[in-house]
């Protein structure tokens, strides 16, 4: 160890003879590890938020999607079919058809999105455990699932057999005699309501497959996609090479976070906000220590004259407070984090702190980046404060050394 590690490791555990500056030392250890206490708590709690958020979203969007190069239909036989349940990347692959339809029931009118569906959908998305009321498709008849904003818009019934749901697309064969009907309505009866979150409630609409392709006029292999369940780490472009040959005409893989793009993009703007933010916090406490360092070397100023005298030069002068200033910064940092990781490990396991308004315990998340992120924001800032607090002692050492 050298001698400058020596003396700077001293400086930080011994007290000052003036009241005062041991009271600026102390707060400013105090104001570090408050800002690193600070920053990883908000960025856990964040992370928290953003899982919770994203739970749902995921639990109705697919990992991948195959769609059509051009057009809005494809014809995905049964043999292309079957080729994808055999690809080990691929835990389950289910044709679907979407379309935007408007539907009426009694005297109520909503637009919304109907999602045709095989039986194999809920192996790639759960949705039939996400039913709050009522009971998943039956396959078997024109029944429907419907979400909550839907049936609280429109005054729905789960199997309400006196009054039935018109679902109306425009139809695909232009009609060229007057006063003929252009659009195909098909009756249906809701068999059950799903809740997720807002959007979606008031968005989709669920049938089965061979509803959907009547109403919509299309052949039996005729389908708007095919989603999948892939194994874990599988790639977009892995996947792409291995499903391209499969299929006769172009296609495109969209992944997760492309079906969710807007959503995605929004909370890694809020993320960077947040951390700048709470870094601002940081600067701030990092003030303190640019104090502390500047009184320290006007209190330390006798034994820096007799170390001059001893032959140090004025590069290790330097360095001993460079050290110290890292030290306060490095210590405070540690104490702060694992403050703020013990904080956080007794909200996740319990909870003390919950969503205004209700039972729902605040949502945070244990994510060992962030506490790389702390540290290494604290130590950029720490080590750029304390370079130039020490830039004081250049004067100072060569007053000491004319004196």
């Amino acid at each position: 160890m050298s001698y400058t590690l020596k003396i700077a490791w001293r400086y930080f555990f011994s007290k000052s003879k003036q009241t005062v500056i041991n009271r600026i030392n102390t707060f400013a250890f105090f104001m570090v590890v408050v800002a690193s206490a600070a920053l990883f708590v908000v960025l856990s709690a964040f992370a928290g938020l953003k899982d919770f958020g994203l739970s749902f979203a995921n639990s109705f969007d697919p990992d991948f999607e195959i769609l059509p190069e051009r057009g809005t239909y494809f014809s995905v036989p049964d043999s292309t079919l079957v080729q994808l349940h055999s690809l080990p990347e691929i835990i389950a692959a289910a044709p679907e058809i979407e379309e935007k339809v408007f539907l009426s029931f009694k005297d109520k009118n909503q637009v919304a999105f109907l999602k045709a569906v095989s039986p194999d959908y809920t192996s790639v998305i759960p949705i039939d455990r996400l039913i709050a009321l009522g009971d998943w498709l039956s396959f078997e008849g024109p029944d429907v699932v419907a979400g909550f904003g839907i049936a609280g818009s429109m005054g729905l019934g789960v199997y309400d057999y006196n009054s039935f749901l018109n679902i109306i697309v425009p139809k695909k064969k232009k009609q060229t005699l007057l006063n003929q009907n252009p659009f195909t309505s098909s009756p249906s009866v809701v068999s059950g309501l799903y809740q997720i979150n807002e959007d979606l409630d008031k968005k989709y609409l669920f049938s089965n497959m061979s509803f959907g392709q009547q109403l919509l006029e299309l052949q039996p292999d005729q389908f708007s996609s095919v989603v999948l369940k892939t194994a874990p780490q599988v790639t977009k472009k892995k996947l792409t090479s291995q499903l391209e040959p499969l299929f006769t005409i172009p296609i495109r893989i969209v992944s997760r976070t492309e079906q969710n793009a807007a959503l995605y993009r929004m909370l890694n703007v809020e993320h960077l906000a947040i951390y700048f933010i709470f870094t601002l916090v940081m600067i701030i406490a990092l003030f303190n220590v640019v104090g502390a360092l500047i009184m320290m070397v006007l209190d330390k100023q006798e034994q820096l004259k007799i170390l001059i005298a001893l032959g140090a030069v004025p590069k290790g002068i330097h360095k001993i407070f460079f050290l110290l200033g890292l030290l306060i910064c490095s210590a405070g940092g540690v104490v702060g984090l694992l403050l703020g990781i013990v904080l956080v490990l007794i909200q996740s396991a319990f909870p003390f702190i919950y969503v205004p308004g209700t039972s729902l315990s605040y949502p945070v998340l244990f994510e060992f980046e962030n506490v790389v992120i702390v540290l290494g924001t604290l130590m950029l800032l720490g080590t750029l404060s304390t370079a130039w607090a020490t830039q004081v002692l250049t004067k100072k050492i060569q007053d000491y050394r004319t004196s």
